[in-house]
């Protein structure tokens, strides 16, 4: 089946599926993979220490790759400069950067008038205008079903993604609840042009993350994430575990920024993902969980995606 879309075209890859940013886990090893599998692979630029490690990163996926792959900036949720790391990315000619967590526009002014195409993540059809008038290429719309920071508006990716396609004309990508050729079909019937995922890939075999991590998302119903950070105003979806119950309990007590974040930090989400320890660390992971049963290869996932998707649309046709 053909899957020759603006975004393949943009990006130079097989098929519309790309890697979501995933901190502390997208690191050149994931990357690489489903990059060689035919989507695109990226890499999470603030997760690393400093600028040298960001540019050993890329080269070391240069190794295992041959394919373009993107390196992801999640912005504004860190508290670190991003314009060294911007400038790494640059010199190392990495063909895609995309940015989500926070306002686009300084990485995007740094990239400007370099050959890098630029991609967006918005929560809202008013984000994607501003993102397309700030010279993104392509917008990834991330739907409430979504793991890891997401909207304040509650909005799904349903009524999200063909809200953004009619009012942008650069390509969407949707993300949030995707994890089969389903959901690839659905997004494509719905005005998108490509696919984002994130917890699909945190349950493959080459993602770097704890047998706890991968088990409870495999274990995991429709009910069994939660949103934290919503009463600071970041609202971000994470597993229900014993951590997620006592940010909740703080959060009910409005006890604001200062109270929470010991347990919302960097340190209490890299303890979960390296030790498994869900008494002292949490998760990240969107409700598509509850449709991820296994832990194959990355190959072996995107091409059953494709799969999926060639029986759906040969259904159609009958």
């Amino acid at each position: 089946m053909s899957l020759k879309t603006r975004v393949t075209e943009l990006l130079n890859i097989e098929y519309p599926i790309i890697q979501g940013g995933l901190a502390y886990l997208a690191y050149a090893d994931l990357a690489a993979a489903v990059s060689n599998a035919g989507g695109l692979g990226q890499i999470t630029a603030m997760s690393l220490q400093n600028p040298e490690e960001l540019r050993k990163e890329i080269r070391r996926a240069r190794t295992m790759t041959d394919k373009p792959f993107g390196v992801n900036f999640a912005i504004g949720q860190h508290g670190r400069p991003f314009e060294q790391m911007v400038k790494v990315a640059i010199e190392e000619k990495v063909p895609v950067i995309s940015v989500t967590g926070g306002n686009p526009k300084g990485v995007l002014d740094l990239i400007h008038g370099h050959d890098i195409k630029k991609l967006v993540l918005v929560a809202a059809a008013r984000q994607a205008e501003k993102a397309e008038e700030l010279g993104a290429d392509a917008v990834m719309v991330v739907g409430q079903e979504g793991g890891g920071h997401l909207g304040r508006g509650d909005v799904g990716s349903f009524i999200l993604t063909p809200q953004v396609a009619e009012r942008v004309t650069i390509p969407v990508i949707a993300s949030g609840g995707i994890v089969d050729g389903r959901g690839l079909m659905a997004a494509l019937s719905l005005g998108a042009e490509g696919i984002e995922m994130g917890t699909r890939f945190i349950a493959t075999k080459e993602t770097q993350a704890h047998t706890n991590y991968k088990q409870a998302i495999l274990d995991a119903a429709e009910t069994d994430t939660v949103v934290i950070k919503r009463s600071i105003g970041a609202p971000a979806r994470a597993l229900r575990n014993e951590w997620t119950e006592h940010i909740l309990e703080i959060e009910k007590q409005e006890a604001g920024y200062d109270s929470l974040k010991e347990y919302i930090s960097g340190k209490a989400n890299q303890k979960y993902i390296n030790e498994g320890d869900a008494t002292e660390g949490f998760g990240w992971a969107g409700q598509s969980a509850a449709r991820i049963h296994d832990l194959p290869t990355v190959q072996t996932l995107i091409q059953r995606i494709i799969k999926e998707a060639e029986a759906i649309k040969d259904k159609w046709s009958n």
